[in-house]
Formats: structure tokens, sequence, C-alpha cells
């Protein structure tokens, strides 16, 4: 299937993904991440890009973002290009640092900015860089420690997070950390960061209802956003040429997910399937097993296929957690 053209409009609001090549690291220690921060904050305030949240994690970034007047792709290009010369200069390496393509998620400003600010904040403790939110208040690699103001980032618009909680800044702090608790028992939410048709259509149930029938739903994997949003932003981008689009079969969405899991958890594919009991490997296969039966709808026989393991084991990791199909 073509990739989709970018929604690329100045002062759009985007949710921002970027892996290393292969999976690898795309920092080593801290000099490389101040680095990365540096070069963030000197091109988002020379191009009018208005930073909102982020993480920098060992092989991904996360970035929720505004675009200036040069638009997206040109802000990502000298972000990127920048930091993959210094990386290569100073690691005595050559080739890419980062995968050819970024993925980057129009989202509905309204309806999901706080859910996708806490998200990304909330990276570094689901992949146990920190061990608390306490932790997290101080973690100097991702924006949340900047909102909790422990941290300084005047590139940073930390006011703009705040302002949905009232008008003085300290009891601001105390409304979004009590939000950000909130939100870190949520665990992933594969609703933000994948499957456009879930983000169109109201949910996975929706969704599902949907293949059951057969049928096919308007949506696009480029927004996070209601069905109206998503068919008025494509018809002012595209001059009406939004349609129906076909429901991802059942395997690629899964097969999609697991891979994605497994570079979240920097673990590989091959390793998962193996059987392997290296340091994730069951925690993640418990979460996926569940992900696939219970909300893609998949059998036990099609999880334990894509899981590397029997039909039996996939049916005793709900049987202890005292679930059902």
């Amino acid at each position: 299937m073509p990739r989709g053209s970018r929604l690329d409009a100045p002062g759009t609001l985007h949710h921002v993904m970027v892996r290393g090549i292969n999976g690898n690291n795309i920092v080593t220690d801290d000099e490389d991440r101040s680095y990365f921060i540096s070069r963030l904050s000197t091109v988002s305030v020379a191009t009018g890009t208005s930073i909102y949240a982020w993480a920098l994690m060992s092989n991904h970034i996360h970035l929720l973002l505004k675009s200036g007047e040069i638009g997206l792709a040109t802000f990502m290009r000298k972000l990127l290009t920048g930091y993959a010369i210094y990386y290569n200069r100073r690691h005595t390496r050559q080739g890419y640092v980062f995968q050819n393509r970024y993925k980057s998620i129009v989202c509905e400003e309204e309806r999901y900015f706080l859910k996708l600010v806490s998200y990304i904040h909330l990276n570094p403790l689901r992949a146990g860089l920190v061990e608390s939110l306490d932790e997290l208040d101080l973690y100097p690699w991702s924006g949340h420690a900047v909102v909790m103001k422990n941290i300084r980032q005047e590139w940073q618009d930390r006011a703009a997070v705040l302002r949905y909680f009232g008008d003085e800044d300290s009891a601001c702090r105390h409304e979004y950390r009590t939000f950000v608790s909130s939100e870190s028992g949520l665990g992933r939410q594969p609703e933000l960061t994948g499957g456009g048709l879930i983000r169109s259509n109201g949910g996975w149930s929706e969704v599902k209802s949907l293949r059951r029938r057969g049928e096919k739903a308007f949506s696009d994997e480029r927004i996070l956003g209601s069905s109206d949003f998503v068919r008025e932003l494509l018809t002012d981008v595209e001059g009406g040429s939004a349609g129906q689009l076909p429901v991802m079969p059942l395997d690629e969405e899964a097969k999609e997910r697991l891979e994605q899991a497994c570079a979240n958890a920097g673990i590989s594919v091959e390793v998962l399937q193996s059987g392997s009991r290296v340091k994730g490997c069951s925690a993640l296969r418990k979460e996926l097993a569940v992900e696939f039966v219970r909300v893609l709808g998949l059998s036990y026989a099609a999880t334990a296929r894509l899981l590397g393991v029997s039909s039996s084991a996939v049916k005793q990791i709900f049987l202890r957690e005292g679930l059902c199909k």
C-alpha cells in the first residue's frame, strides 16, 4: 500500500515519532542527549515551532508540536540532519541514524492535547528509565520536569499545557501532576500512536463491529481525531478527495503492533518469538496476548503463532489473570 502524503499545513498539531535505523539507539550517553536537546531548542526557536511535550528515549523520540510557517517537514529535516551529522562525527561512523521516514500524526487539539502530553511525558516511566513519578518530576530527558518547573527550558511551551488547569502557576502544576498520575496507570495506549481506524471510529469495539459486518470505515492513519475531524481536515487539505479506506486485515494489524511493541521495549521480534526469557520478554508476551485476543479479537491459536508460543500457553495467561476471552 503506498504511503500517504503528509498533512503539513503550518499551525497544525502533530504527534511525531522518530526511530533509530533498524531499531538502533540514537543516543549512547548524556552528551548525546544534551546535544539533541540543544539542537531541538535551536531549531524550534529558529523556525517558530511550538514544542508542548517530548521524550528522548534510547532508540526513539516522541514530540508533540505545532508547526511554524515553514511546516513540519522542513523543521524535522533541520532537526534530524543536524543531529545525525553530529552523531556520526562523534562516534566515528557512517550511514543513517534515523529511519528514513518519521511518523507524524495530525491531532484534534481540543480532544487529545492533554492525553498526548501525558502519554508522551510518561514514556520514561513506562519504559522503566525511572521508577516513580517522583523520579520523573526531576528526569531531564522528558518535558515533564519542565512543566513541573524543576528544569528550565525556555523553548518548551509549558504555559500552553498549564493553561488547561487554570491561571496560577503553582496550582496549575499541582493539577497537571494529578492528571499525569491518573494517566500513569493506563499503560500503552495504541490508539494514540497507531491505527487510524481506531482513532477515527470511536475505539476498538466499534472497529471490530465494522469488521464483523464487513463494512468499510472513513478514516486516515495520519490523523488522530473524530470521524468528522478526519473528514473535514481531508476535505480542506485534499480538496474533497477523502473517501472510504479499507479495514486493515487483522493479521497485518497484529503484526504491525507486535513490531512496534518490540521496538518500544528494545526487544527484537525474533527474540520474543524464540521463547526467550530475557528481561521483559515474558511481560511483553503477556501484554500482547491480552491485546491480540481481547482487543483485536484474534483466536488463541493465531495469537500463539505471532508470539512463538503454544495455544495452551496463551490460554494459561488468561486463566492466571482471571480474564475471559
